[in-house]
Formats: C-alpha cells, structure tokens, sequence
C-alpha cells in the first residue's frame, strides 16, 4: 500500500486534537450520504413513474402503428401478413377507431370507440393483458346479431360493446343491457353529413386500472363497426406488437423499409412525443437538483481538507525535510477526498436503496389513483443508475480535494518550522 494513502486512512480514522475538525469530517462524509440517498431514491421513483407511465400509454397505444397517408387501408390482411414476417414482431391487429354517443335511460356520455379484430388471437392477448374483464363474455362482441328493427320503434342490432366500469356506472347499465349507439356519418362524397342510430348489446365491462381509459374507450369488433361506421371492408391501420418492447427502434426502422410510401410506420414514443419529452424534462431538472445537494456537500468537504491541511501542516513539513514530494502531499488530500466521500457515497447507496426497496415494499406514500393510475408511488431500481449517481459523487469529491491539496503543497517546511 502507498504511504500517501496509509497517511490519508490514518487522518481519516483517527481523532483528532481538535474535535471540530472530526465533527465537520462525520457531518460531511453524512451530508454526501444523504445527497447519494436523495438523488437514488428520487430517480428509482422517477424511473417508476416512467415505467407506469408507459404501461398507462400503451393500453391506449401498441408499440407500433401502420396507417396510410391515403386514407383507410383496404388490403389490410395481406399488408399483416407482410407485417408479421419482420423479425420481432409477435403479431398485428387492423384496427378502425370512431366517436360515437352511446345513451341509455339513464344516461348519456360520448365514448371513443376502438373497433379490432377480435377473433384475431394477438388480440385477444393484448387485450387480457391490458384489461381485466369485470363481466360478461369477449365472446359476445363476435356474436351475429340480426341487423333488423324490432318493429316497436327501435333501431337496428348492431352488435356489442365492450365497457369500462366507470362508463357503465354512469350509464348505470350492466352486461347483457342494452344501449344506443349514435354516430354522425359522412356520405360516400363527404358532402353530406347525417347520424346514423343503432342498438348496441353491453357484452362485456372491463377494467383496466386507468380512470380516464375506463370513463371513454369502448371495444366493439371490428366486422360490427365497418357495417355500422359506413367504412366497408377497411381499417384505419394495423397494430403491430412485438416481442421484446426494447426492440421497438430496430423494428420500426425495418417496417419502414418493408412498407414505403403511402405506409406511415410511427412507434408509441413517436405518437406521444409530448409525454416522453416532457417526462424525460422532469427527469433531468430533478437530477440535477439534487446533484447540487451533493455539490454542497463536496464544498464542505473543501472546508474539512483546508482545516486538515491547517492542523497537519507541521507533519506535512517533516514528510517534506524528509524527501516526500509535493505530488505526494497532494496525493494524501486527494486519498483523504477519495476516502471520505468513498464511504460516503457508500452509505448513501446503501441508504438509498433501503429507503427505495422501502416505498416498493411498504407503500406508505398514497396519491391520487384517478390522477396517476395508481395509488402508491411506483418504484423501479435501476442498478445502472445507481452507479451513475456514485460516479457522479466520486467525482465531485475528488474535484473538490484539487484546491486544498495544492495550498498545502505550496507551503514550504522552513517558513511552517517558523511558525509563519
């Protein structure tokens, strides 16, 4: 081991003749401890928040969308196939999206209504996997329903709907119920716009933890809407879902080469740019923050090496008379710098990951589910990151050791010897 870190360990370790200098070495060596702590705990929140946030998007969005700069696709079955022959995807569903009113006797709310193709087995999966069936039956929104008026006034069957739970409340209706369904139509010219009534069959209710999606997204099947939106044999675009969602870039660019123009290939970081960029904002301005809180800490820790360099001068110049360089008396503040917030940085790693494995565990922090989509703070540990803050720490620590180290070499051993 080099004498410049046995000197550094030793006034590290050691009390020393004047106990404030010892006090200021544990509050600084604390003060970097907390600013590691903060700075974890604030980023395996934000990193949960991020990945939360994601899950809510993607219930609403896939992972990639192909649609046409021409309008609704009419070979959309051959274009899947293209689709589901790229390496990483898992599958595609055609989709056809609308705005329609839906009413009941006790109640009226407009709704968004996502038509897909639901004897298409990726999307009976994805919907699963986004949300909970609550009651009723999938099966019932692929059920034929005759397209007849029953003759005491009401409109055609169309089909069924697939609700969420704080729809249905507020329609007070349950599945088996009956709606209408109301759109306004377009004529084939687009020169005329008339509403079209049909009778609907609640078929299922659902529940996908998000409070907004439950209060405005309805599923109906994709072969029901084309007949009742006046779309004909068309869809929208298709969703394509993947294998491994961190492959979305690679994917995206190879369906870009697959489908050219009229094909437009966007990924759900793409279709809410908004969110990603404004998140990753936040993310940053709360990092570097908080990298001020370890900052201070590293300019106590300037404070703490001048008082050392002060008090250990005469020592400094016997190791000087003794043949010691002045690039090893800096490297015993630069060890003492690298101890101090070494141990400091540990603890605060250590501190940080107790305190994030503690929200995950315990959820004692509650906020608003109808606001976040949750109602504890969501935590993820990124190990990565973690390291990142550390080496963040370490470097400032060791920066902060650079001034103090060269006002004690300067100092020469006759003029200390003096007394000046």
């Amino acid at each position: 081991m080099r004498y410049e870190l046995q000197i550094a360990a030793r006034y590290l370790m050691t009390r020393q003749k004047t106990r404030s200098i010892s006090v200021t070495t544990v509050f600084t060596g604390l003060g970097i401890a907390i600013g590691v702590a903060a700075l974890c705990m604030v980023i395996s929140v934000m990193n949960g928040f991020e990945a939360n946030l994601r899950e809510r998007v993607l219930r609403l969005t896939p992972p990639i969308e192909v649609t046409s700069v021409s309008g609704p696709i009419a070979d959309y079955q051959a274009l899947a196939q293209r689709i589901d022959h790229v390496a990483g995807v898992s599958g595609s569903v055609p989709f056809l999206n609308s705005q329609a009113m839906l009413s009941s006797r006790s109640g009226l709310s407009g709704a968004l209504v996502r038509a897909l193709q639901l004897d298409n087995p990726v999307a009976l999966a994805q919907l699963q996997k986004s949300m909970r069936l609550v009651s009723g039956s999938i099966d019932r929104l692929t059920a034929s329903y005759p397209a007849v008026a029953t003759g005491d006034g009401a409109p055609p069957m169309v089909g069924a709907l697939m609700l969420g739970g704080a729809l249905a409340a507020k329609l007070n209706v349950t599945a088996g119920d009956r709606l209408r369904v109301i759109s306004p139509i377009l004529s084939t010219d687009q020169a005329q716009l008339h509403v079209r009534v049909g009778e609907v069959i609640v078929g299922a209710l659902y529940s996908s933890g998000v409070s907004f999606i439950d209060r405005s997204l309805v599923i109906m099947n994709l072969a029901s809407a084309q007949g009742f939106f006046g779309r004909g044999p068309k869809a929208d675009g298709l969703q394509v879902y993947l294998d491994d969602l961190s492959q979305t870039p690679r994917v995206t660019e190879a369906l870009r080469n697959e489908l050219p123009y009229p094909y437009v290939v966007r990924n759900w970081t793409q279709l809410n740019q908004a969110y990603a960029a404004g998140f990753a904002m936040l993310k940053l301005v709360y990092s570097l923050v908080l990298m001020v809180l370890i900052g201070v800490a590293a300019f106590n820790l300037i404070a703490t090496l001048i008082m050392t360099g002060m008090e250990k001068r005469k020592d400094m110049a016997i190791l000087m008379t003794m043949g010691a360089s002045t690039r090893a008396v800096r490297l015993i503040f630069f060890f003492n710098a690298g101890l101090l917030g070494g141990l400091g940085t540990l603890g605060g790693l250590a501190l940080g990951l107790v305190g994030s494995w503690a929200l995950a565990r315990y959820h004692f922090i509650h906020i608003p589910e109808e606001i976040y989509g949750t109602s504890t703070v969501p935590v993820a540990i990124v190990p990565s990151e973690f390291l990142m803050v550390a080496a963040a720490a370490m470097t400032l620590c060791l920066l902060a050791s650079i001034y103090p180290a060269r006002r004690a070499s300067r100092r020469r051993p006759v003029e200390v010897m003096r007394g000046d």
